[in-house]
């Protein structure tokens, strides 16, 4: 198990208009533990995050089982180094927020009974949140953007484009038809033999990798509509590592990591590009796209998207890598903002593994709790 990193802050403002307002957020939908504290006016008090990368490596990816059981022996004391980090009790805060889907739903379990907990004994509101809105709100955490901007959410688990109208509003432009982007770099890093995470060392590999030896397809390109695939690229690449056999050395994985690579970043732009024409035919002001999820943290992807945004004239907002990747202060802040509007959830409110942002958007084939 990693060790906790170091409390994490950043500058806040000294006054901000209406009452003050300070959240803890619980964060548990995947493989790490996480907990902050976050105050209205942007100030991260407390960011602790425990990962349990070590405790799936030797499988090649997360099973849920050994994430539950991680959560539930590491959350109290995740919690606690949040509140101590921060500095306050329990009874300093306005409400106690935990993502309750989607995810693994042993971990989500964890993470939303110890915030039911901790609502129940500190007499605090509980505040129910959606991991994806966690998400999708950090730009407003980090850069105090205003609505709508258009949302570009790659992670392991999920692959959208969404308008983000406000908060608890969002407008699904685009989703996976079948694999998610952060699951194509884990399966592509572990059929190169690269280990897992993938993200990371796939983008390792790469950065000394010649990007056009191999010719990956960049699938739905050209296509109508803002869907993106992932399933086809996976295919041509075993097929390259299959016909390369004992010839795949370490300069050939580098090869065929940043060929991979390329292509993600060229398949994102193209339906990140259709999604921003769409967007602007009712937002026509529109100034922002926002990149968010694990796969943020990719730099040959948001310079990609960085170049998109020069061609279109909106900005990129990436946030520190830190809080690309899951946390509890982009849960904590989904909570204030839920709680600033008066939102609070009963304490019987039930954990999903499915949670869409978009209720309203037609199923994806093939793409399951991924759309």
């Amino acid at each position: 198990m990693a060790k906790l990193p170091a409390k994490s802050k950043v500058p806040a403002p000294k006054e901000k208009g209406g009452f003050p307002v300070i959240v803890l957020g619980i964060e548990t939908s995947c493989d790490e533990t996480a907990a902050a504290v976050v105050t209205d006016a942007r100030e991260i008090m407390s960011n602790v995050v425990l990962s349990q990368i070590e405790d799936h490596r030797p499988f090649g990816g997360i099973v849920p089982e050994v994430a539950a059981r991680a959560h539930l022996e590491h959350a109290d004391h995740v919690i606690g180094q949040a509140m101590k980090d921060a500095d306050i009790g329990f009874n300093d805060i306005d409400a106690v927020a935990a993502t309750t889907g989607p995810g693994l739903i042993g971990g989500v379990l964890v993470g939303a009974m110890s915030a039911k907990a901790i609502a129940l004994a500190a007499n605090k509101p509980f505040v129910a949140v959606n991991h994806l809105e966690g998400h999708a709100l950090t730009a407003r955490l980090t850069d105090d953007i205003a609505f709508p901007y258009l949302l570009l959410l790659v992670s392991g688990g999920h692959c959208q484009l969404l308008m983000c109208n406000g908060v608890g509003s969002y407008t699904r432009l685009g989703t996976t038809i079948d694999d998610a982007v952060g699951e194509a770099f884990d399966k592509t890093a572990k059929m190169l033999g690269l280990g897992y995470p993938g993200g990371p060392l796939i983008e390792q590999a790469a950065a000394t990798g010649d990007a056009t030896r191999f010719d990956f397809p960049r699938p739905m390109k050209g296509k109508p509509g803002c869907d993106f695939s992932f399933s086809g690229l996976k295919s041509s690449v075993r097929r390259a590592i299959e016909l390369l056999g004992d010839d795949l050395d370490a300069a050939t994985q580098s090869d065929v990591a940043a060929s991979f690579q390329v292509a993600v970043a060229d398949s994102l732009v193209s339906r990140t590009r259709k999604a921003i024409e769409t967007a602007k035919e009712s937002a026509p002001n529109l100034s922002h796209l926002v990149v968010a999820g694990g796969v943020a943290a990719n730099h040959a992807i948001g310079d990609a998207l960085r170049s998109l945004c020069t061609e279109t004239g909106l900005t990129l907002i990436q946030p520190a890598p830190a809080l690309c990747t899951d946390n509890g202060a982009m849960i904590a802040w989904a909570g204030l903002e839920r709680f600033r509007l008066g939102h609070t959830d009963p304490l019987d409110f039930k954990a999903r593994p499915r949670w869409p942002l978009d209720p309203d958007a037609p199923p994806a084939a093939f793409a399951g709790v991924k759309a």
